[in-house]
């Protein structure tokens, strides 16, 4: 349920409200806009009385929400939310492009891939110290060494760090993490995104191979339910009947997320595709579809990478296409 208040209220009459629910039983969720603030009710709101909340001389609207995800429902919150890494901002007209390769491979590596993305206009280095792999014999990341590497990267050039985490057990080695990365593969790993919900820190959510939109949501959902509102959206595209590229980017999910939801939505083009140069023209179409940002796999030598070589771009590539994303975002 949601209940809007009359600008201008009282706030020791809003927090009688806010008490009166609470004593039902019922979380409340209050945003605060620029024009009104509006109060979200979580639970059971069977018991309350429509008729009752909307006659009371602070309430301007009441009305209920059918939709089961709540937190990060638009309706509860009608502004953009801004997830602030330090002096970047993503979300609420704000982009900012995150860049890097896809596993760390050495301390050199990632170093030199830091201050060449960097260079080119990325915001925050990206790039993978615990990989999931399909094949149990392939590189399966450097684990404790690559956040180690990150850390050095980070204080070579000052970028904010965002890697994926796997397992519940690694959460204390990621505690010089700027932006924690749940993964495509454990989008529905619910213990995770418990645990995760109780981090101060973003969580960047990836959008399932398999998993509808209401899906993503929904465990975006699971994370701030606990108590972590700080959520980043990521298409990063789902499994189809094409065979030619590595899945299909479905550019729809960003009007539409944005649409159902105040989160920032973000694209990762990189694993949409599979295909290095088909990533420029799909990250100008995430750029022009409204993205708050977009995760990019850069490599100074993708002939030799470790993992995801064939969908990496080059510094000199990357730089062009950042460029070109800016162009793009001064006409829109």
């Amino acid at each position: 349920m949601i209940i809007a208040l009359k600008p201008g209220v009282d706030a020791g009459k809003e927090k009688q409200l806010i008490d009166w629910f609470k004593e039902m039983g019922l979380g409340v969720h209050t945003s605060v806009g620029s024009e009104r603030t509006v109060l979200g009710l979580i639970g059971d709101t069977s018991k309350v009385d429509m008729e009752l909340v909307e006659s009371l001389e602070i309430v301007d609207s009441v009305k209920r929400v059918s939709e089961t995800f709540k937190m990060c429902n638009r309706k509860f919150h009608p502004e953009d939310t801004v997830i602030s890494v330090g002096d970047v901002k993503i979300g609420g007209g704000n982009f900012a492009i995150m860049a890097g390769p896809c596993s760390v491979e050495s301390e050199k590596q990632i170093v030199e891939v830091a201050r060449d993305v960097k260079a080119a206009g990325a915001a925050i280095l990206r790039g993978g110290a615990f990989k999931p792999r399909t094949s149990p014999y392939d590189f399966q990341g450097l684990k404790a060494e690559g956040l180690e590497y990150l850390k050095i990267a980070k204080q070579e050039t000052g970028l904010p760090i965002v890697t994926e985490l796997m397992s519940i057990t690694d959460i204390p080695l990621f505690e010089d993490v700027d932006i924690i990365q749940i993964g495509a593969r454990n989008m529905q790993n619910f213990n995770l995104l418990q645990e995760v919900g109780k981090l101060n820190k973003p969580i960047l959510l990836k959008r399932g191979l398999a998993n509808t939109l209401k899906e993503l949501l929904m465990s975006a959902e699971y994370i701030m339910a606990n108590g972590n509102e700080n959520v980043i959206l990521c298409e990063r595209g789902i499994r189809t009947y094409s065979d030619y590229t590595r899945n299909t980017l479905d550019l729809s999910a960003v009007p539409m997320l944005h649409e159902l939801s105040h989160l920032p939505v973000i694209v990762d083009p990189s694993h949409a595709t599979g295909i290095a140069r088909l990533v420029p023209p799909m990250a100008l179409a995430a750029t022009a579809a409204g993205a708050d940002g977009l995760i990019i796999e850069v490599h100074n030598d993708p002939m030799h990478a470790l993992c995801d070589g064939a969908q990496s771009l080059r510094p000199e590539e990357f730089a062009t296409l950042a460029g070109k994303i800016n162009a793009v975002r001064t006409v829109i």
